[in-house]
């Protein structure tokens, strides 16, 4: 299990990462806050624990933002002791709440509950419909009419980001930096490498056209 941290304060973030690294988590955990609505995306973790504090916007704000297209675990961990805030941060999207400073042992019992609660709820929503076109995440395939495909690692994320975005035109750039994270120098043809693959994986079991290109543009389902 993936669990990603979005926490200002070094000295809680660095405890958060070794208690969850101690408790065998994979962790990550930003120290950069420009755009964490696009990290979270990028990381896609399993579970987001978010301060309600941070520097450029609340962590009430990006839940919010997030929920519009991820169903990622949420749990605010903050120093804020208003009911009202803890209200407000279920409002948002969050599925739990819990108050610095924590008991080490209550908030791994806390992720172990929704982690629990939300791979129960998620295992539909792993499956998503469009056009006809199936795709599982957690088997990572794709399907059509009864026939399956299974998808390589970058076919798989191309396609779940263009399910994220479905009827809008996604740009090549915005599927560059998802697909790679700019952490190397990626040749512009190799996106379309990768497309070209998808399409013919998905022709083998009868989807054409699926996959639009929008000369310029990006491309859209």
């Amino acid at each position: 299990m993936h669990i990603l941290i979005i926490e200002d304060d070094n000295s809680i973030r660095q405890e958060l990462k070794q208690l969850l690294e101690n408790a065998l988590y994979r962790v990550t955990a930003l120290s950069d806050f420009q755009k964490p609505e696009e990290e979270i995306l990028k990381i896609q973790p399993d579970l987001l624990l978010l301060d309600v504090n941070l520097p450029r916007e609340s962590g009430f704000e990006i839940c919010q933002k997030i929920r519009s297209v991820s169903e990622v675990p949420v749990i605010f961990v903050t120093s804020r002791t208003d009911s009202m805030d803890e209200l407000n941060g279920m409002l948002k999207g969050g599925d739990d709440y819990i108050m610095k400073p924590f008991q080490p042992p209550i908030l791994l019992a806390r992720i172990a509950a929704v982690l629990k609660r939300t791979r129960k709820a998620g295992a539909e929503e792993a499956k998503q419909v469009h056009r006809g076109v199936e795709l599982d995440t957690g088997k990572g395939c794709a399907g059509y009419q009864g026939k399956w495909i299974d998808l390589s690692k970058n076919e798989l994320k191309i396609l779940y980001y263009l399910f994220l975005h479905k009827n809008e035109i996604v740009s090549r750039m915005d599927l560059v930096e998802y697909l790679w994270d700019q952490q190397v120098f990626i040749d512009d043809n190799t996106l379309s490498v990768n497309v070209t693959r998808l399409r013919s994986r998905l022709e083998e079991i009868g989807v054409c056209d699926f996959i639009q290109t929008k000369r310029g543009m990006g491309y859209r389902i």
